[in-house]
């Protein structure tokens, strides 16, 4: 587990839908560009452009996870344009970490910052990431299929 895990908390959904916030706060479907940065052991960087539907800007509001990784978030508030998020992550091998994210988001810009607490061989290990992302428009690239 390191910074793939991150990432791949992170940039799942990178962007998302939240129920208490007002309409005008929500963010928006369509093509966005993330940008990731994490430090796990190492730092690493990526940027991505993927088109978000409405679905997937629901599912990460509830909070980011992907097909490599099982989370869950007891403790999730989200509403006027701020969203915190605290739970764990586990691999299919039952390597749990802790996370714990707080951010902001409007209509067509989502960032959030996420610290990640492990043990790999009874040695404590964290890390951090953040995700920066903004909306690029209404319509997507015919090659940007949401994953």
């Amino acid at each position: 587990m390191g910074a793939g895990l991150i990432l791949g908390l992170l940039a799942a959904g990178s962007v998302s839908a939240a129920e208490a916030a007002p309409a005008a706060a929500t963010p928006m479907p369509g093509y966005w560009e993330t940008n990731n940065t994490a430090t796990f052991l190492f730092s690493s960087h990526s940027t991505e452009r993927k088109c978000l539907t409405a679905s997937d800007v629901t599912k990460f509001m509830n909070g980011p996870s992907n097909r490599h990784y099982a989370c869950e978030y007891p403790s999730r508030t989200v509403g006027g344009g701020r969203i915190r998020l605290a739970g764990s992550c586990a691999t299919k091998k039952g390597q749990v970490a802790y996370v714990t994210a707080k951010g902001t988001y409007s209509a067509t810009t989502f960032k959030l910052e996420a610290t990640l607490k492990t043990k790999i061989g009874g040695i404590p290990l964290s890390g951090s990431a953040i995700t920066d992302a903004h909306r690029l428009g209404d319509d997507c690239p015919a090659t940007t299929a949401s994953k």
